[in-house]
């Protein structure tokens, strides 16, 4: 007899590409349970809605790395839908959420709407969704109120803009800044573990260990 067990995963989670820019709108669960989370619904809301019904989970929060447009630019329209509170960004960012219209208009957006969150988040603060905690890691360079999501039992992050797979967000943009980011990925997200896979707002996913082996950024090569 094999007396094995089968271990179950804990978390599940799927990526919907939204709005022009094809940003990482991530739908994430907690398996025992599906409650759920939607991270960064920048846009094209009918879409997020038709991935959360078809994964069958229950959406209990927003979850928002940072205020650019391609982020941000459904969320006030899936928080009336879904009727759950939004958490994040850190207060840094909310000249961003302040200015949803205007930035939309400037990439022929519409229907986005200005908002603040129920929650900004902090470093050090937590989050939950179903059993899942989440710590705040407070990641400026990109933006100023970027943060990071990590779950230190699953040996999980979603960075948001902050680091890509072979890439680091862009800082060219009003309050960016490369020499800040450069240093929130080096004293922030390296720390966590070469073992620490990632989300990331645009593209392929990738582990803490690669980026640090081979991103041109991390390793100076650029």
């Amino acid at each position: 007899m094999d007396n094995k067990t089968e271990t179950k995963p804990k978390a599940g989670a799927i990526i919907v590409p939204v709005t022009l820019f094809e940003q990482n709108c991530t739908i994430l669960w907690h398996e025992p349970t599906k409650k759920a989370v939607v991270i960064d619904p920048g846009g094209d809301v009918p879409k997020i809605q038709e991935a959360i019904k078809q994964t069958g989970v229950s959406v209990e929060k927003i979850w928002i790395t940072h205020g650019h447009i391609d982020h941000v630019g459904g969320a006030a329209e899936l928080r009336d839908a879904l009727k759950v509170p939004i958490e994040g960004p850190h207060i840094a960012d909310k000249y961003l959420l302040d200015n949803v219209v205007s930035s939309g208009a400037r990439f022929g957006m519409s229907g986005v709407r200005d908002f603040a969150p129920d929650r900004w988040l902090e470093e050090r603060e937590q989050v939950t969704i179903g059993e899942l905690t989440f710590e705040i890691l407070h990641c400026p360079g990109h933006s100023p109120g970027s943060i990071v999501f990590f779950n230190r039992e699953l040996r999980f992050a979603h960075v948001g803009d902050v680091l890509f797979n072979g890439s680091v967000g862009r800082t060219d943009l009003p309050g960016g800044s490369h020499e800040t980011l450069i240093r929130s990925i080096k004293e922030k997200l390296l720390p966590l573990g070469d073992d620490v896979g990632f989300i990331c707002g645009h593209g392929a996913g990738s582990s803490i260990g690669q980026e640090r082996m081979t991103n041109p950024f991390i390793t100076g090569e650029l």
